[in-house]
């Protein structure tokens, strides 16, 4: 496969690359969570900025993804704890069908009788990895920013590989994104960015959807995978057999941080 450096300056390297897509997509995960006084503070802070700048100009210079607006943008939005919380309320809720649903298996037409075999195969691409159930977060496997945050895991791993020069580790890891990609969060993204910018014009929510949106679009060009369309029809109110989220040790919810010699 030939590597993103050979499409720019060579003193950009893979594991560079890996590690800001790691920064973005691990933002993108902890923005779409309910909003706290430290989460606001890990994405609003003049270091986040820079971190979170840094990273889009880097990639930037390997493709047209203009991810450097979309982070300018997230900045300029209003991120004031009030703001946030009211929006992700108002957007999210506390069931699926809220008005945004962030649930990817709420989207398509086939959701009604896809979400078992869905919500099955994103717990075996977590279980893959040695990912444990967080139960006390009581979330679904299918919430964008678990599905953020599993590929900010991915491209930390692949940067691990790339230093320590395991092949082995770097085709399985990169062949997850790519899997992970095409069959999961490239599927809904667009369309669930396209309701966020509908429904929170000019606000902080418009704003991460559109970078996650760039982002996503970049890494389908990356590993030629379709990106989903932009408008998905939504599960049917009527259908109430998955619930919003699961209190059992057997439902997912991603786990924090996992340190580089557990990447293994």
């Amino acid at each position: 496969m030939e590597t993103e450096t050979a499409k720019t300056d060579q003193n950009i390297s893979d594991i560079d690359l890996a590690l800001c897509r790691a920064t973005l997509y691990s933002a993108l995960a902890l923005g779409f969570r309910p909003p706290t006084e430290e989460s606001r503070e890990r994405l609003a802070s003049a270091e986040a900025a820079r971190a979170l700048g840094e990273a889009a100009s880097i990639l930037d210079a390997c493709g047209e993804a203009e991810l450097v607006a979309a982070v300018k943008r997230l900045a300029e939005a209003d991120q004031s704890m009030e703001t946030l919380t009211v929006s992700h309320r108002r957007l999210f809720g506390h069931t699926a069908r809220a008005g945004v649903p962030p649930y990817e298996t709420e989207y398509g037409a086939e959701a009604l009788f896809q979400q078992p075999h869905e919500l099955g195969d994103l717990n075996g691409f977590y279980q893959a990895f040695g990912l444990a159930l967080n139960a006390a977060e009581r979330e679904r496997a299918d919430h964008v920013s678990c599905e953020c945050e599993f590929l900010a895991f991915l491209a930390l791993k692949e940067a691990y590989a790339l230093e320590r020069g395991d092949a082995s580790m770097l085709v399985e890891t990169r062949k997850a994104e790519r899997l992970f990609l095409r069959d999961h969060l490239a599927r809904f993204l667009p369309a669930f960015a396209n309701k966020l910018a509908r429904e929170d014009e000019g606000g902080f929510y418009h704003a991460l959807g559109e970078l996650a949106h760039r982002l996503i679009a970049r890494e389908c060009a990356r590993w030629n995978v379709p990106l989903g369309p932009g408008s998905l029809s939504l599960r049917p109110a009527t259908d109430d057999r998955v619930p919003m989220a699961c209190g059992s040790d057997s439902c997912p919810a991603m786990p924090g941080t996992v340190e580089p010699d557990e990447m293994e």
